[in-house]
């Protein structure tokens, strides 16, 4: 069995630890591993083979925590120049399957904690797959959520898919779960298992459009791993979940109920469940939850109540419990502002080949801590409007500028000229760091021409 993984969420409503860049389930919140190294290990125990549906930014974050996570597994990666929501990724997905094949469709960012339960419900949905149904798992509900849509279902047989309810909705379906009514209703996990072929047919006659545009969309596709989908193709697919697509018209769908403490950690309220706060000096104060990414920051509150305090180094978040799911308004109004930044990505930026991290951002000036990895480099580029000055602190760095190529070891420095072409690269065993400072009118992160590049990135940051 295949799992295909779908990554493309961007996690805005747990900004500021989600951004663009690095959303949600690339986050090591859980004794330092992710959600979706999480979501690897679990549905390994199932699954022989993985693809993973990835935006293309998201490549090599992903692709590093899965060889974190397994050193070697059957995996491919499949990239969407942009999201088109679930029913395109998804299409996209089969057409580079077989058709005989079940596969098991999951987010990448869901918390499931009974993982022995799991398991017993992934075998019975792999038996109605094999039946030809096209399966989606009900979570059953401990408390009337207005924040997921509902299947009404009498067995495994689905009657209704609902929208998100109102409060008292959501209360009425919680009562009816409890009385003798045949009609049960569960939370929609937006996981399903079904068979390539019987998904592929039964899209193909819901929604031809989709279908059609998603397969030449694949045809127009370039690479075998990973497989990168063209960007005028993409732009045609129209957008539609996979419920709106065909779950919702199929007459071959089935419901497993699924009670496996299943969490979809969309908002801080749900996060803060799972995760523990730092500890904080509090006069008057309680029930409240605190989370730094700097180490040794002291925290300390006066007479304050339930709240959710998030501080990361370019951002503070602060909560009433209960209220986080208005973080979303939040990122609404950065969208248009000067603050536009803070949304696509945190200080500590991940590359294929490292890490950087802006420590001063000013005008005229930027200073920069860079990490590359054993073995990798950056590519070979030039700039218009920045010099550049590298500091070695640790490790050695081989330099290329122009048609000069020389070491430059720990407390030595080298130089850029604007324009001149030059690439770093680490041919040692541990870390490069070094200090960049960049000079110049300009020092955004744009301001780069690529030669040549080891990861065949074709837009983006250095």
């Amino acid at each position: 069995m295949t799992n295909i993984i779908l990554c493309g969420g961007s996690g805005t409503r747990l900004w500021p630890l989600s951004r663009k860049l690095m959303p949600k389930q690339f986050l090591k919140l859980f004794n330092d591993k992710s959600l979706f190294q999480l979501t690897l290990e679990r549905n390994s125990k199932a699954c022989s083979n993985f693809l993973i549906v990835s935006n293309i930014e998201h490549y090599f974050i992903a692709l590093d925590q899965l060889e974190e996570s397994f050193s070697n597994v059957d995996s491919k990666f499949l990239l969407e120049p942009m999201p088109k929501n679930t029913a395109p990724a998804v299409a996209l997905a089969c057409f580079a399957l077989d058709v005989n094949d079940i596969v098991l469709v999951t987010p990448s960012d869901h918390l499931i904690k009974n993982e022995d339960e799991y398991m017993r419900v992934l075998k019975r949905a792999e038996a109605l797959a094999k039946e030809d149904y096209l399966v989606t798992f009900g979570i059953t509900p401990k408390s009337p959520q207005t924040g997921f849509g509902y299947i009404e279902a009498v067995g495994e047989d689905v009657k209704l898919f609902h929208e998100k309810p109102d409060q008292e909705t959501a209360n009425r379906y919680l009562k009816s779960n409890s009385s003798n009514d045949s009609s049960k209703f569960y939370w929609n996990s937006g996981m399903f298992m079904f068979r390539v072929g019987l998904f592929l047919a039964e899209l193909e006659r819901y929604s031809p459009n989709i279908y059609k545009l998603a397969y030449e969309a694949y045809l127009s596709a370039r690479g075998e791993n990973p497989i990168r989908i063209d960007t005028k193709a993409m732009e045609k697919i129209p957008e539609d979940s996979i419920d709106y697509a065909l779950m919702e018209k199929s007459k071959r769908v089935k419901v497993v109920p699924s009670d496996i403490e299943w969490k979809d950690l969309g908002s801080f309220d749900a996060l803060i469940e799972e995760i523990d706060s730092k500890e904080a000096i509090e006069i008057e104060s309680s029930n409240n939850f605190y989370y730094s990414d700097t180490k040794d920051k002291v925290i300390a509150t006066i007479g304050v109540d339930d709240l959710i305090v998030v501080d990361t180094k370019d951002a503070l978040l602060i909560s009433k419990r209960g209220k986080s799911q208005r973080v979303k308004d939040i990122v609404n109004i950065l969208k248009d502002s000067s603050q536009l930044s803070t949304l696509n990505s945190q200080l500590m930026v991940h590359r294929p080949w490292g890490t950087y991290e802006v420590l001063i951002d000013e005008s005229g000036y930027k200073i920069k801590r860079i990490i590359v990895k054993p073995n990798k480099r950056l590519s070979l580029q030039k700039h218009f409007h920045r010099n550049e000055h590298w500091i070695v602190v640790s490790g050695t760095a081989t330099v290329i500028v122009g048609d000069k190529k020389y070491l430059v070891r720990p407390n030595e420095s080298t130089y850029i000229k604007m324009g001149e072409i030059h690439r770093l690269e680490n041919e040692g065993k541990i870390p490069v760091v070094l200090i960049e400072a960049q000079v110049g009118e300009y020092t955004g992160e744009d301001d780069i021409v690529r030669i040549d590049d080891d990861f065949k990135r074709e837009y983006g940051a250095i």
